[in-house]
């Protein structure tokens, strides 16, 4: 799609509308990261933080992050086969048909943020909806203080965007952690969870605001190491993922004690996350 191509949202939020694959890239062994073109009217421009709903023909419909917001109306995702769903999603070729609806949910609020410094924490595949927060700090590289990217996986192999974490790295106006649950030989990194290098960063109460993203038990033990320096917990911000079927708030399914997360999340602050992570039955 051109630049001056219209977008015109969806006629009902529950019809997909299509996207074609434009490209297909292998992150790892088991997550690829696909760039949709819309095939007439593109939905609207999503917000980094929100999802959309990727429909695969005759087989589901799963909600997936946007792991990047290009400006000439494609998007990316990133996404990891762990179900039928997702594998079909996972095996669609350049040329291929998708159907898809949204955006939905809350972003990560970077305007909020702005005059502060950010604190990015990513667990495996959770670095996926983190990546727009990272790409918009450095476009906009003076709005923001400091910006420490702190980014994990079980192993070298397993992380995402291995080209781009590499040029993170290089790049003085981001400073980037990276650690990995079991080391093979010739890793040059850190070994360890990310909690190793969050609770060794000096960290300014009031002006830093933080990110996290990943399995729930990293967040939760993220949050805390923030909390424990002194953040507030309005200041910590996480992704929290359910079982997302409608995107609207109809079906209930991603209910997670008296929030919907496809209207209400996926993103909110820990001061909303924590008393309901803490609850084992939710």
């Amino acid at each position: 799609m051109t630049e001056t191509a219209v977008r015109t949202p969806a006629a009902n939020a529950m019809t997909p509308v299509p996207y074609r694959v434009r490209s297909r890239t292998a992150e790892n062994p088991d997550s690829v990261t696909l760039r949709l073109d819309p095939v007439a009217g593109a939905l609207p421009l999503p917000l980094p933080g929100q999802f959309m709903m990727l429909y695969a023909f005759g087989v589901g419909e799963i909600a997936i992050s946007l792991g990047a917001i290009p400006s000439d109306g494609s998007i990316i995702h990133t996404i990891r086969s762990v179900g039928a769903v997702s594998a079909a999603v996972c095996a669609a070729e350049p040329g291929s048909t998708l159907g898809v609806r949204g955006p939905f949910g809350t972003h990560w609020g970077l305007d909020s943020a702005v005059g502060n410094d950010l604190v990015i924490v990513a667990g495996g595949v959770g670095l996926a909806p983190l990546r727009p927060v990272v790409e918009a700090a450095l476009a906009q590289r003076d709005r923001y203080g400091r910006v420490v990217l702190i980014a994990g996986a079980r192993t070298e192999p397993d992380f995402l965007y291995a080209a781009e974490l590499a040029g993170w790295e290089r790049d003085p106006a981001l400073e980037v952690h990276r650690t990995v649950d079991v080391p093979i030989q010739g890793w040059p990194g850190e070994t360890g969870f990310v909690t190793e290098p969050l609770c060794r960063l000096s960290l300014r109460p009031g002006r830093t605001t933080a990110f996290i993203c990943g399995p729930e038990l990293m967040m939760r033990n993220s949050a805390k190491a923030l909390l424990d320096k002194g953040i507030e917990p309005h200041d910590i911000r996480v992704s929290l993922e359910r079982n997302m079927q409608c995107g609207v708030g109809w079906c209930g399914h991603c209910q997670l004690g008296p929030v919907l997360l496809c209207v209400d999340g996926p993103v909110v602050g820990y001061d909303v996350a924590a008393p309901l992570l803490d609850v084992e039955e939710l």
